[in-house]
């Protein structure tokens, strides 16, 4: 049998800094074992006094924009300027083998090898919108080991992606020119999420058709949010040679600010706690079907592949066994 948990001894070296002791408290977030899940909650409580000092920034975009090269290049960046950061990268699983391709790292070694650095990849697993079940409780793990910039990279553009703004301060969407249509493949509903959008790889002959983007998307949001809404801003920037990554992080903070001026900041945090209270609700009951119907579930789904029974029938016949009273 394995060794208890020594939850006090784990959260005093996260809080250390000790990276050996963050990785381990992540996996610790991440495993499904009842035992570690009961440990993973009592450290969480042990770490929550040093939490929520952070800058959180969700970065997501369109295939291709860039976005694991952007955060390598913003992230060495910051650290520059005195800052630690930590990357969150969520990569996606096969919903046949639960495989990850975990391929960001490979993306972010400069910022991965740094000490200043966390660069963790995170398979996104059965949960929809690359948002791991564990990311907002890493985060939590991150900042109380003292990075003081924590940043969510999620799989891709998609209407699901709203998950991972909640649970940020500010959601930065990076797109790129020279991709048909400038708004195709990008869903109103992301728009409408964005704190401060980005056209990346504004370099080479890819500068002005960069900036023609940029104008095109900052005349969407201009249609889509009239008046005096605030609307995110649009900039241009080139993660290849630096290029604008100093006004893209100006605009991250200016958004913060804005937040803390409106009185906004501490709102929108409660409410993403809300948020993470049904989450886990959902987890868990999506977790209690599935351990409830383990003596007819194979039977089930080979009834619905075979058409024996219909996917509603499949569905009432797995939740009566969840519901059904013990023994």
């Amino acid at each position: 049998m394995p060794p208890a948990v020594d939850v006090a001894e784990l959260a005093a070296e996260v809080r250390a800094g000790s990276r050996g002791h963050i990785a381990r408290a992540i996996t610790l977030l991440e495993s499904s074992r009842p035992d570690h899940r009961v440990a993973a909650r009592e450290l969480l409580a042990e770490l929550a006094a040093y939490t929520g000092g952070s800058v959180r920034v969700g970065i997501t975009g369109v295939p291709g924009a860039g976005k694991s090269t952007f955060i390598n290049a913003l992230g060495c960046r910051l650290i520059k300027q005195g800052r630690r950061v930590a990357v969150v990268a969520v990569d996606p699983s096969s919903r046949r083998t639960g495989g990850s391709i975990l391929g960001d790292r490979t993306r972010m070694a400069e910022l991965a090898a740094n000490e200043a650095a966390f660069v963790r990849p995170s398979p996104s697993g059965r949960h929809l919108g690359g948002v791991a079940r564990a990311t907002r409780e890493s985060m939590l793990v991150l900042e109380a080991a003292g990075y003081d910039v924590v940043i969510v990279e999620t799989v891709g553009v998609g209407q699901n992606e709203i998950a991972v703004s909640e649970m940020v301060d500010t959601f930065l969407l990076l797109t790129l020119a020279r991709a048909g249509d400038q708004l195709q493949g990008i869903k109103r509903g992301i728009l409408e999420l964005a704190d401060v959008i980005a056209v990346n790889k504004a370099d080479g002959d890819g500068e002005i058709p960069a900036r023609g983007a940029a104008r095109e998307l900052a005349g969407a949001m201009r249609m889509m949010l009239p008046g005096d809404q605030r609307r995110p801003p649009v900039l241009t920037c080139s993660a290849l040679t630096g290029v604008g990554l100093d006004e893209v992080w100006a605009q991250v903070l200016a958004h913060r600010a804005w937040l803390e001026e409106h009185h906004s900041l501490e709102a929108r945090r409660a409410r993403q706690q809300e948020d993470w209270m049904w989450t886990l609700v959902d987890a868990q009951l999506t977790d209690g079907v599935r351990e409830s119907s383990k003596a007819i579930r194979e039977e089930v789904e080979a009834a619905v592949r075979s058409g024996a029974l219909s996917a509603v029938e499949g569905a009432e016949r797995i939740l009566r066994a969840f519901l059904a009273p013990p023994g």
